[in-house]
């Protein structure tokens, strides 16, 4: 019988430090505002769980909404002008 140890060795290229690269720590920052707004967003929903939700509580979820999409928008259009600015070519 094998055991994972065995295969460990074969499954696993490179040892794992537990530390994000360089790399992964720009994509987190560059994501950081839409990871803030979606937070916002489940504590205005987390608030209304066990309770039927106020006028307040509803300008509050909607708001955080907005601030998701505006988020992601950003993010997008953020990926898609970088992409934009490294892809050469076009019609001659």
């Amino acid at each position: 019988m094998k055991t994972i140890a065995a295969l460990q060795a074969a499954v696993t290229a490179a040892p794992f430090d537990g530390e994000p690269s360089d790399a992964e720590l720009d994509a987190i920052e560059t994501e950081m505002p839409a990871i803030l707004a979606d937070i916002v967003l489940l504590d205005a929903q987390i608030m209304t769980i066990d309770r039927t939700p106020t006028e307040l509580d509803e300008r509050r979820i909607r708001r955080a909404r907005r601030r998701v999409l505006a988020a992601r928008r950003d993010l997008a259009n953020l990926t898609t002008a970088a992409t934009d600015a490294t892809v050469s070519g076009g019609a001659a």
